[in-house]
């Protein structure tokens, strides 16, 4: 399993519910946290499974911009 920061800049309370279910819904997602406060949502995954890009695309698929760490946590 892999865990990834994803820094997304607009993020805003009433985002968090919506982001969560698109985040979910990628394939080999194991965890979600999301900061609103920080606009910062931590993602655990399995990579066998899915990818980085997988679940940045589901953010921008959101209207979201996204900047992604590609160090592991």
């Amino acid at each position: 399993m892999i865990t990834h920061k994803l820094s997304i800049p607009q993020l805003k309370k009433e985002d968090e519910k919506q982001l969560s279910e698109a985040l979910h819904d990628v394939w080999g997602i194991r965890n979600v946290k999301i900061n609103t406060q920080t606009n910062e949502a931590i993602i655990s995954y399995d990579e066998d499974a899915g990818s980085l890009e997988d679940f940045t695309q589901a953010v921008m698929d959101l209207g979201f911009e996204v900047n992604a760490s590609e160090n592991e946590l």
